[in-house]
């Protein structure tokens, strides 16, 4: 089972919340809103896409490249815990 497949519900959620927030973008360069406005919704919309790419990235590396079963070695999931993490400060 794949783990967007686990977490699915959650995966959607997020994704739908930022349809949302894509949408209210939308809303206001047709509405005219003061660029300032517009440049705090898409830069919430890119936190929100970031978070939800190293969620999806750390899921990758834990059920796709770490072999299965807890057959790891502990320098394997040392060196995959120290990628994931620079990965989510690289996103955040």
């Amino acid at each position: 089972m794949s783990h967007t497949t686990k977490n699915k519900a959650k995966m959607v959620s997020r994704a739908r919340r930022i349809k949302g927030q894509v949408e209210a973008i939308e809303r206001a360069l047709e509405g005219e809103s003061e660029c300032e406005d517009i440049l705090q919704l898409v830069a919430s919309c890119r936190g929100a896409l970031n978070g939800l790419m190293a969620e999806l990235i750390e899921g990758h590396m834990r059920y796709h490249v770490l072999p299965s079963g807890g057959k790891a070695s502990a320098s394997q999931v040392e060196a995959a815990d120290e990628l994931i993490a620079v990965v989510k400060r690289y996103f955040s």
